[in-house]
């Protein structure tokens, strides 16, 4: 019998995940989802309350590089915003320096990746992603502290827990729902990074990138084509909310996606962060090294 190898390189081999359960998706679990939203919101206004070193700007950096961190390692799609509440929750309540904000996103991540992982991330790992400007013991020591201020309470509700329940409630072929899904989901990430959406209800950020995702596709619904304002009445219904507020959260997700899309072609190669190969084939991406210093 001939071996059969598997190319493991530029990154973590493929694991097996478990299938979605389509018997969760009923009105019993959203209802619960919706009940239990707020209690997961970060205090919107933590840069002026909590904050006095760290910045708007600084929090994007460093969520870009947790983004890219997670798509290098091809981690759950949940762990990202995941990471993200607990950062924002952590910096509602504890000031923080900016040269430990890169810990903070680091640990995060690590106890994301522990909660969604199949094979979770390794500190080790997380300490080469910034260039070991951290040491395991600081990342260990800095998870104790988070898990602290967020009394432990670590099964936040995020955007993505509402996506699925709102494609099953809407009339789209089955054969378009794994696209319309994923760019849903590419929205929720770039919201993520975006301090504009730090207090915003999960559930309209959910359904404001479905609505997004569904007019930039130019979806057919029915054998109909897409009626803007009737989907955001469903939604909006859904989510117990107002029609223009999910309206307003939609525009607000196309403005942020143009203007990202602007800023990677005036700047192509300017981002935060860089990718550096081994010759072991190993890709990592650097620290954020202007984070520490504060000089951009």
């Amino acid at each position: 019998m001939e071996a059969q190898l598997l190319c493991t390189e530029g990154g973590r081999p493929a694991i097996r995940r478990a299938y979605r359960d389509s018997n969760l998706l009923n009105d019993r679990v959203l209802n619960a989802l919706l009940r239990a939203e707020d209690r997961y919101l970060p205090a919107p206004n933590y840069f002026k309350c909590a904050q006095r070193e760290i910045a708007p700007y600084m929090r994007r950096i460093v969520a870009t590089w947790m983004l890219e961190v997670c798509e290098e390692q091809r981690c759950e799609e949940d762990v990202f915003p995941l990471a993200m509440n607990y950062m924002d929750r952590f910096l509602s309540v504890e000031p923080t320096k900016k040269s430990h904000l890169q810990l903070l996103g680091a640990a995060c991540m690590y106890l994301a990746s522990k909660l969604k992982e199949t094979i979770p991330l390794t500190a080790e790992k997380l300490c080469i992603y910034t260039d070991n400007s951290v040491t395991a013991t600081q990342l260990l020591q800095m998870e104790l502290v988070v898990l602290n201020k967020l009394k432990w309470d670590l099964a936040s509700v995020t955007p993505l827990d509402f996506i699925d329940h709102f494609l099953s409630q809407l009339s789209v072929r089955r054969e378009n729902r794994p696209i319309l899904r994923k760019h849903a989901q590419t929205f929720v990430a770039l919201c993520a990074t975006d301090v504009k959406f730090i207090a915003s209800p999960p559930s309209m950020v959910a359904a404001g990138s479905l609505v997004a995702a569904v007019e930039g596709l130019q979806m057919k619904m029915a054998g109909n084509a897409t009626m803007s304002q009737e989907l955001i009445e469903q939604l909006a219904q859904t989510i117990r909310s107002d029609p223009d507020c999910l309206r307003a959260c939609q525009e607000q997700i196309e403005s942020l996606l143009e203007t990202s899309l602007r800023q990677a072609q005036l700047q192509p190669n300017s981002g935060t962060m860089d990718t550096k190969s081994s010759c072991e084939g190993q890709d990592l991406s650097s620290t954020p090294t202007d984070v520490r210093d504060v000089r951009i």
